[in-house]
């Protein structure tokens, strides 16, 4: 008889933090591939740069997720390689394309965050500390950060019981 292994809160925790320790890989990959294009290889190009180096850092995510997160469970049905690399790519081009720039949007042209953080600009540019820019850019800067806090667990949650869950309990 087989013991059926459920994941605790703690299992989950730590996986979760695997996968942000992947994140912080896949954005070092993206950097440096969008910097690579953007600059040395299609100087200037910027739309390929940010296409390609979204595309290669999924794959990459991909790849390590699949070996360090999102381990298969040999007492489970085997995922479908391919299969599991689409729902990947599905995942993070709703999150990262469609998602954050829909709530980006609504947090510079609707919500307009600048409105409620005036002393906080204010503050900064008191001390000579402008690398928060205008209103305009602070907002977009803090609903790039907001989005974050979001997409985050949404790609965690979405990967782990989507795009690399396994059916069954045994082979």
């Amino acid at each position: 008889m087989e013991e059926n292994k459920k994941e605790g809160f703690l299992d989950v925790f730590i996986q979760f933090i695997k996968f942000g320790l992947v994140g912080v890989s896949n954005t070092i990959v993206s950097g440096v591939i969008y910097f690579l294009l953007n600059t040395v290889i299609l100087p200037g190009v910027w739309i390929v740069a940010s296409v390609v180096s979204w595309v290669i850092s999924v794959l990459w995510a991909y790849f390590m997720q699949n070996i360090f997160v999102f381990k298969e469970d040999k007492n489970k049905e085997h995922r479908v390689w391919w299969q599991t690399l689409i729902k990947t790519y599905m995942t993070y081009a709703f999150t990262g394309l469609i998602l954050n720039n829909i709530l980006l949007f609504l947090w510079v042209n609707v919500i307009d965050i600048a409105q409620y953080s005036g002393a906080i600009i204010s503050f900064f540019a008191r001390i000579h500390i402008g690398f928060l820019g205008d209103a305009a850019t602070f907002s977009s800067n803090m609903g790039w950060f907001i989005n974050m806090i979001i997409s985050i667990p949404l790609n965690f949650f979405i990967n782990k019981f989507w795009a690399y869950r396994q059916k069954g309990g045994n082979k």
